[in-house]
């Protein structure tokens, strides 16, 4: 019998808001974890009052809390202090993303915490970190993303550095968050020892990702600038328009897989010339065989031209719209979008579940909860009678 995911059994708490660190905690859940989500009283997360909406309903809140269940809980309290360590005492991990001495200001950091579970690790994701001369700044995904050094590659040359259109550090720090947490867990349960405390700033998921810049400037003091396409990695690589109008991408990261766009082409002759045969040449050429890929590509059909490097084994995609993703055959067999229930929408499509397991394979067992949706169950859990969370509940404690 198959279970809900590799980490059934594994109780985290998450005291996040918005995107990096709560997108973290659902890749937990959705590969099994039991995630008890902690929101203030009356206000909630955030990220329930963030667009894109439908009738004054939030579209994220569903996909990024989705396995979660919801409590709501004053830890600046005393009360609250109190009841919050005992589900501390019943959790493996604790996910945060606090400004550094937030909790410690409240008497929850991860000295005092740990007197009352040595098990539990915490994952504190922040701007900048917790330590270094930035480490009080607030941060935000787009703002970090411009201070990882991405941002200033990205548009073209004689136009402002442009930002992505969405959170990608939020989420790349995210998967960063996920990957940590069960990091930490192996090493507790494999070696018998204690909890850990484990952290890092937001603007270090991408920087971590920079080692060809970092390498380059170091080497070289070249200060690479923005460029529209990947240009000074590989030749030839960018984005085409094919007869019918469509646009895709094609990369030839290697020489052998430019070998065969080349015989793709019917220009073996290229691999025969001193200015394109390796991609240091070509890189030094890349203007001319920009010119020559792209009229060959812009003699064919979107459909004509897949077929064609498909069968020539070259990595090409069409850029697809959301619209594009909907329809297409290889998402549907991949169950890459899904459908949940939703208590006012009816039914939300939001991504499967990633990646996929053959034995324990993770699902969405429950949907995005309800503010406080799970306090009796929870809260009760722990003892607290229906009078004392009535009582709780109107000294906004819960």
């Amino acid at each position: 019998m198959k279970n809900f995911g590799p980490l059934t059994g594994i109780n985290i708490l998450d005291i996040s808001t918005m995107i990096a660190a709560p997108f973290g905690a659902t890749l937990l859940a959705d590969l099994g974890a039991n995630v008890t989500k902690i929101e203030l009283p009356n206000k909630g997360d955030t990220l329930r009052t963030v667009g894109p909406w439908k009738n004054e309903e939030s579209l994220r809140w569903p996909g990024l809390a989705r396995n979660k269940k919801s409590v709501t809980l004053d830890i600046r309290s005393d009360e609250g202090k109190e009841i919050f360590k005992k589900l501390i005492q019943k959790s493996d991990i604790l996910i945060e993303n606090f400004r550094p001495g937030t909790l410690e200001k409240w008497g929850l950091g991860y000295e005092e915490l740990k007197k009352e579970n040595p098990q539990l690790i915490m994952v504190r994701i922040s701007g900048f970190g917790q330590t270094g001369p930035y480490s009080a700044r607030a941060g935000f995904g787009t703002p970090g993303t411009a201070f990882s050094g991405h941002t200033y590659l990205q548009g073209y040359p004689d136009r402002p550095p442009v930002s992505p259109s969405y959170s990608l550090l939020d989420y790349i720090t995210g998967v960063y968050t996920a990957f940590a947490a069960v990091s930490a867990l192996y090493h507790r349960d494999t070696t018998d020892s204690e909890g850990q405390m484990v952290e890092m700033g937001l603007y270090e998921s991408l920087f971590r990702m920079m080692e060809f810049l970092v390498a380059e400037y170091d080497q070289t003091g070249k200060v690479r600038g923005r460029s529209p396409g990947l240009a000074g990695h590989s030749s030839p690589a960018g984005t085409y328009e094919t007869k019918d109008g469509k646009y895709v991408v094609l990369v030839c990261s290697t020489d052998p897989t430019f070998d065969r766009l080349a015989a793709a082409m019917e220009r073996e002759d290229m691999l025969e010339d001193d200015r394109y045969y390796k991609n240091a040449q070509r890189l030094k050429n890349d203007a001319e065989v920009q010119e020559i890929v792209s009229t060959w590509i812009s003699q064919y059909t979107l459909k004509d031209l897949q077929s064609r490097l498909d069968e020539f084994g070259v990595p090409v995609s069409p850029i697809l719209s959301i619209e594009d993703i909907f329809e297409d055959e290889h998402y549907k067999a991949r169950e890459n979008i899904v459908e949940v229930e939703h208590p006012r929408l009816g039914k939300v499509k939001m991504p499967g579940i990633v990646p996929k397991f053959s034995e324990t394979p993770g699902a969405i067992r429950h949907r995005a909860p309800e503010l406080g949706e799970h306090n009796e169950e929870i809260l009760g859990g722990l003892g607290l009678s229906t009078e004392e969370l009535a009582s709780l509940k109107e000294k906004g404690v819960i």
